[in-house]
């Protein structure tokens, strides 16, 4: 998938099981193709104060606002996870164009796998979390990251926009060589006794189950829109959830909210279930059932 040779096509998606090393490790182990780091950022930051993640009925709402001390933290820990031979792709964010590129160069430095560029969090500042609501900035986002980056770009979109396929294609005309839909679908809380938003930022992302309908929807659209590979990233709880993304577009998938509730082992249980699809209908390749819902 866009240069990378994984060994699955399952990954964990960006957020709080990418904070250190010994976490992203355990996910490799078990059985993730790949890693991918929290959203990682320029200059420290200390994001949202709690209460940040609250449990809804389909899934989780998290206004976490990017906490991170900065892609030059990270690089030690993505050089350790490089020698234990765990494929590493960061994600990472700016507050500007320059910031883009300024953090890409960091992370391509480090030796990752691939970069992640997260135009897409709907739950810090405009100007940090949603330059991907735009074609033209998604567009120059990624030309700036590609101008320095020494493997694979993927630009992940946000499903809060009216059309993600004009999105799509303004980050495949600046050279993304992949496309991750989606990051999380922006949603509300409110707790009855207190009356008031249960989330101290107001609003938060949507992930989980409720978010698989929404996602699966982005990802037939964008696949045919663009002729790079897909992402399919949002509610994917087993085997089945991932094969119907397959069919859907996708290249491979990133689960998160499943992992944290299910454990570690949920990504080789994805995998070994996406392989007994593939034996069982006659498949020889995960690239066989990609897009075959569309026909022809």
């Amino acid at each position: 998938m866009a240069g990378l040779e994984l060994r699955n096509p399952t990954m964990n998606a960006a957020g709080v099981l990418g904070i250190s090393a010994p976490l992203l490790k355990r996910i490799y182990e078990g059985g993730a193709g790949a890693v991918v780091t929290k959203s990682l950022g320029g200059p420290q930051r200390m994001g949202h104060s709690n209460p940040t993640l609250v449990s809804v009925e389909g899934g989780a709402l998290n206004a976490m606002g990017l906490p991170n001390p900065g892609a030059e933290y990270f690089v030690e820990m993505i050089r350790e996870l490089k020698g234990d031979g765990v494929p590493v792709v960061a994600s990472f964010f700016g507050g500007s164009i320059e910031e883009f590129r300024d953090v890409a160069l960091v992370l391509s430095e480090a030796g990752v796998d691939a970069l992640e560029v997260n135009v897409s969090c709907p739950n810090v500042a405009e100007e940090m979390g949603m330059l991907g609501a735009d074609p033209m900035n998604t567009e120059k986002v990624t030309e700036a990251v590609k101008e320095v980056a020494k493997s694979p770009v993927i630009v992940k979109l946000s499903p809060n926009v009216t059309d993600i396929c004009e999105i799509a294609r303004a980050a495949e005309r600046g050279g993304a060589d992949a496309i991750t839909a989606v990051n999380t679908l922006k949603g509300l809380a409110v707790d009855a006794d207190l009356r008031r938003p249960i989330l101290t930022n107001v609003t938060g992302g949507l992930s989980g189950p409720a978010l698989k309908p929404v996602a699966l929807r982005c990802v037939w659209e964008i696949y045919e829109a663009v002729e790079i590979p897909i992402i399919g990233c949002g509610g994917i709880s087993n085997w089945r959830d991932a094969v119907e993304y397959l069919l859907s577009g996708a290249t491979a998938v990133e689960i998160g909210t499943a992992a944290m509730d299910g454990g570690f082992d949920i990504y080789g249980k994805i995998a070994e279930g996406i392989r007994e699809y593939l034996v069982e209908n006659g498949f020889k390749e995960v690239k066989d059932i990609v897009g075959l819902a569309h026909g022809g």
